[in-house]
């Protein structure tokens, strides 16, 4: 075991760090699960919100639509409540510090740890031999973005509890590996019912902006039009709605529009089940319609006002890199000290 005498920052106890592909058409299930979340966190968080760009191009992305997908994802937090006086708000690849701590992380990690990776297994398919090296080694630099910060808790859905423990992982071999205490031991935020959106076509699948139906999904660009259609054709079933959550078990599609309404109405799961016990499906959708097109038309207004001024979003983003990069290049440097970089 090697040690150091090297001292280290404190770590701080309310520092949330969270990120968001930006491939754009951020849908429903992604600000029921984590933006609208990610605005309340503000009130009681020093809130660090990234656009994972280096992330995007584990997978091709196209420049021209890469660029503009991380200005829409950057307006959808914004018009969504994101305060970037409040929060940081940045894309990581003009924050140096990301690849810098990755590269480091990669020589802490070991590869049984990412072997047991399910997403890679996933995302890489039967063509598991022609991915790219980014997207094997992809968790190292989730750890990264989250420890070059020391962030100390992070917003995740059940499908990221592994990256967070592998992060854990990285973080304690890294403080033992150098005898140090530099890494917190960074906890998870799970937000409880409503968080788990799944598509309007199948009950039993997770709505995915990658699966090829659109009326699977409700994006945030959608207008009014566009969602009544999309609510309206949400496959369900011939039976009347019911308040069972043992009947709901079985029928998915009900359980998810019933979901989706308590989430948007900000009550109770159980309160929406009793309210619409013996309904049916037309007037429920009727209901459901008119709630969607209120809470999300004044976002989708936004955005569309947001992006007319790029401007102001490269603004945005790049004060929230100056801001990111006062943060993280002094843990960075901290970090190289420890490992025996000399810097002259």
């Amino acid at each position: 075991m090697a040690s150091t005498t090297k001292e280290v920052s404190a770590q701080p106890t309310n520092r949330i760090f969270s990120g968001v592909q930006p491939t754009g058409n951020l849908h429903l299930g992604n600000y029921l699960g984590a933006i609208r979340n990610w605005v309340t966190l503000q009130a009681d968080y020093e809130c660090i919100y990234c656009m994972v760009d280096l992330h995007a191009i584990t997978l091709f992305q196209d420049p021209v639509e890469l660029t503009a997908s991380t200005r829409e994802v950057t307006a959808s937090l914004l018009a969504s409540g994101i305060d970037p006086k409040t929060s940081i708000v940045f894309n990581q690849s003009q924050v140096h510090a990301h690849a810098e701590l990755a590269w480091i992380f990669n020589c802490v990690a070991r590869m049984g740890w990412l072997n047991r990776m399910t997403q890679f297994k996933e995302k890489a398919g039967k063509n598991r031999e022609n991915a790219s090296v980014g997207l094997y080694a992809y968790p190292n630099l989730m750890a990264a973005d989250i420890l070059a910060y020391k962030a100390s808790h992070v917003p995740v859905g059940a499908d990221q509890k592994q990256h967070l423990e592998l992060t854990r992982d990285i973080a304690q071999a890294f403080n033992s590996a150098y005898d140090v205490d530099c890494f917190p031991m960074t906890e998870p935020l799970i937000f409880g019912e409503g968080t788990r959106v799944m598509s309007l076509r199948d009950g039993s699948k997770k709505m995915s902006k990658s699966e090829p139906s659109e009326m699977s999904r409700i994006i945030l660009t959608d207008g009014p039009d566009e969602i009544a259609k999309k609510i309206r054709k949400a496959k369900t079933d011939p039976l009347p709605l019911t308040a069972s959550p043992e009947e709901l078990e079985e029928r998915p599609e009900a359980k998810n529009l019933l979901g989706i309404f308590a989430a948007l109405s900000n009550a109770p799961v159980a309160e929406i089940h009793q309210r619409y016990d013996g309904a049916e499906f037309s007037q429920f959708k009727k209901d459901l319609i008119e709630l969607a097109v209120a809470e999300l038309s004044p976002i989708t207004t936004e955005m569309q006002r947001l992006l007319a001024d790029t401007a102001y979003v490269d603004s945005v983003l790049r004060d929230g890199a100056d801001k990111a990069a006062e943060i993280a290049t002094p843990i960075v440097k901290e970090v190289q000290d420890i490992v025996g970089f000399l810097r002259p």
